[in-house]
């Protein structure tokens, strides 16, 4: 196994491999690359933030202007900054973007392949689109690789990968003072790339571009420089992380939170994802675990539906005591809610890289520092022998269980200070010689991560301490659990005890299918990416449950509709690995159900303004018994009884719109309220027709700075004129 302070590479020695060479020039960097790649380019791209933008760019440039060159980029989630699809939001966002996004660059592909006018020589394929930026779009639809996150390396190398552009992170290491790199933000694939086309036999260019922005993160993302073949660094590298501010949580968000939080087991494991159903179920749990009397009350709300009081035994199969033992974190995506959970002392569970310390662990055996019980223990369990062997020496010290500095005499005893000696029998180790912390304990493991400006600098500014125990990693290590280059499966079930893998979906059947990543059309919407894995991990796991998220409903130019369906002909999770369903009304346990009791489960936690029709239609193909009817407390599960329940704690701030801070200004959130409903009425005739009239009547005045933040502080044409008084209407 990798000492997880070790960097990696893929294989064991890289001492025959010389340096890389170092760039200064971003344009130099590209000569050499054309120069060692003669023909056509197979570029594997990390994907989020670890994609070396400015060296994508001035590659993707060259080659657009030698027809005679072809590239082919493989990756996916291409950021780009946000730009607005109207005028009034074009002029909203340019002085929050400027702000907010600061230097960053867009990918010089992103912008032609939304327009579909990519040079011919150039294409672009992604396993995993931005949410929703691609739909109608022909280049990316036809161009989408579908494939779990785990099998990603595999499927992008068949098509021919042959270099491999990546941003890493640089610093002088505090102890050995020697210069040190770290793939950072994406160790999730890059290693596991490469391993797999040195065994095919195919060679990889890899290049790596050092951005002075990126945070530093040690352990499993370490990386020898000898890795690379080409180290670009010098002006024009270094630039802002994307980063998207925090959404505000709706109350649906807050109530599937909510229930979702009341799933997730003390002293188990939790996986989120990103956005603001994250950030509620983040929230939910800070609150259940230090306003243990108000989370209580919130949820006793929740689940008394449209009735004054919750039913007896509303509590059944929900955990709501306040976190004793601590969560350890198990996610693909690292995201700001677990920084804020780890901030909050939530997420504090350590797992360890040895099966036999993560089983003492297990026991409640292992303290907060090493002691010589422990090592005690390892002898009687046969994990190390007595007197040690150089072997069970170097375990030891990797572990922190015994100090750096101890060594094995000639004679078999343990030198240490000044040429002290000590026994070296396991059971009746000096004091001396036991090490202060321990070495390879994580309490997070993550693949990839991407979040707003302060989490970023969050993680820059960690004691060495802490940023130790969070450890970027493969995803191969997280998204799967059978064995590989970082741990055994017998590991990985050890560590995942009392497992919630807590994923979002678009759609459910109500036969227990989910629809997370595309439409019945075969648009794809995103991707998989890990979803998948983490729901048959679910099963696999005896103590583990997979957690779907689902807003009950969902509206657009199409109108209202359930988001509980009958039928739906894009799956991701197939209904066989149904498990437990979670909308803002309640929550579905589906394991091991028949397909009435899934379908009446389903219908208790529908949108009631759709529950009749879906009854109608389950009855009609004889999979409901046409006696059923639904339960008192079900019938109504509206938006106005949810904003009841939730109201008074949203008005005390114990949920409050952004509980992890924005980058919006008061100012601006006032605005980007009158704007979202300006928008929802654009798509909804009654709805315009209301905010038309209102806007006929008196209106208060708009702050002048306002009106020339949108670009209607000298409003002349009817549009304008028009446009500022429903804008001012709606404040």
């Amino acid at each position: 196994m990798l000492h997880r302070n070790a960097p990696q590479a893929p294989d064991d020695d890289l001492s025959a491999k010389p340096q890389p060479q170092h760039c200064a020039d971003l344009e130099a960097a590209v000569d050499e690359i054309l120069r060692r790649i003669p023909g056509d380019i197979g570029l594997a791209l990390p994907l989020g933030i670890g994609k070396p933008n400015p060296l994508v760019n001035a590659l993707y440039r060259r080659i657009a202007a030698l027809p005679e060159r072809r590239l082919r980029i493989y990756t996916a989630l291409s950021l780009e900054k946000p730009k607005g699809r109207t005028e009034l939001e074009q002029h909203f966002l340019a002085p929050l973007v400027e702000r907010v996004f600061a230097d960053y660059p867009d990918l010089a592909y992103v912008g032609p392949l939304r327009a579909g006018q990519l040079p011919p020589n150039i294409s672009v394929q992604e396993f995993f689109l931005k949410t929703a930026d691609y739909l109608g779009n022909e280049a990316a639809q036809q161009g989408f690789i579908c494939t779990n996150y785990s099998f990603a390396v595999r499927d992008i190398c068949a098509q021919g990968v042959n270099l491999l552009i990546q941003a890493v992170a640089a610093r002088i290491n505090p102890e050995t003072g020697e210069r040190e790199f770290s793939l950072s933000c994406n160790p999730d694939l890059s290693f596991d790339l490469l391993e797999h086309q040195r065994a095919a036999g195919q060679p990889v260019l890899t290049v790596a571009m050092v951005n002075e922005a990126l945070p530093f993160m040690p352990g499993p993302a370490l990386a020898d420089a000898r890795l690379f073949d080409l180290m670009v660094e010098g002006t024009g590298c270094s630039h802002a992380l994307f980063a998207p501010p925090n959404a505000a949580i709706s109350w649906a968000d807050y109530a599937i939170g909510l229930h979702a939080s009341s799933l997730v087991k003390d002293g188990g494991t939790l996986q989120i994802g990103i956005g603001s159903l994250g950030d509620a179920i983040a929230q939910a749990l800070i609150v259940r675990d230090s306003r243990n009397h108000d989370y209580r009350a919130i949820l006793a709300g929740l689940c008394s539906g449209g009735a004054a009081e919750a039913p007896d035994g509303w509590q059944k199969g929900r955990e709501l005591g306040r976190f004793e033992q601590g969560l350890y974190g198990c996610s693909e995506m690292f995201v700001n809610g677990f920084m804020r959970l780890i901030d909050a002392g939530l997420i504090r569970r350590l797992v360890f890289d040895d099966l036999a310390l993560q089983q003492l662990a297990l026991e409640g055996r292992l303290g907060a520092a090493p002691d010589a019980g422990v090592i005690r223990t390892l002898c009687e369990r046969g994990r190390i022998a007595s007197p040690l062997r150089a072997s069970d020496l170097a375990f030891l010290q990797s572990q922190g269980l015994l100090q750096a500095g101890v060594t094995l005499a000639a004679d078999g005893h343990l030198l240490f200070w000044q040429g002290q000696t000590w026994s070296n029998q396991p059971e009746a180790l000096a004091p001396e010689l036991i090490g202060l912390g321990w070495r390879r304990a994580a309490l997070m493991h993550g693949g990839f991560f991407l979040g707003p400006r302060d989490f970023y600098q969050r993680l820059r500014e960690l004691p060495d301490a802490l940023r130790q125990r969070i450890a970027m990693t493969r995803i191969h290590y997280i998204n799967e659990l059978y064995g590989d280059a970082q741990g055994s499966e017998a590991l990985k079930r050890a560590q995942r005890r009392e497992a919630r893998f807590i994923n979002t979906t678009m759609k459910m059947t109500l036969l227990g299918a989910a629809s997370s990543d595309g439409y019945e059309s075969g648009q794809m919407v995103s991707g998989v990416g890990g979803q998948y894995n983490f729901v048959s991990m679910a099963h696999a796991l005896p103590d583990a449950r997979s957690i779907l998220l689902l807003r009950a409903t969902h509206d657009n130019a199409q109108g209202l509709s359930s988001s509980i369906v009958w039928h739906y002909a894009n799956c991701t999770i197939p209904r066989h690995l149904r498990d437990i369903v979670v909308t803002e009304y309640g929550v579905a346990d589906l394991r091991g159900c028949s397909d009435a009791e899934v379908i009446a489960r389903l219908l208790q936690v529908c949108d009631s303004r759709f529950q009749q029709g879906l009854m109608d239609e389950a009855k009609a193909h004889g999979k409901l018994p046409a006696a059923y009817q639904l339960p008192a407390a079900a019938r109504h599960n509206l938006p106005e009884t949810l904003r009841e329940r939730l109201r008074p704690w949203r008005n005390s701030g114990v949920l409050p719109d952004f509980p992890f801070g924005t980058d919006l200004s008061d100012e601006e959130m006032q605005i980007v309220r009158a704007l979202k409903k300006l928008k929802h009425a654009s798509h909804h005739p009654v709805e315009l027709v209301k905010l038309i009239v209102k806007s006929l009547g008196p209106q208060a005045p708009v702050p002048e700075a306002w009106l020339e933040r949108l670009g209607l502080n000298e409003a002349h044409s009817f549009k304008q004129l028009f446009l500022r008084r429903l804008f001012a209407s709606n404040l």
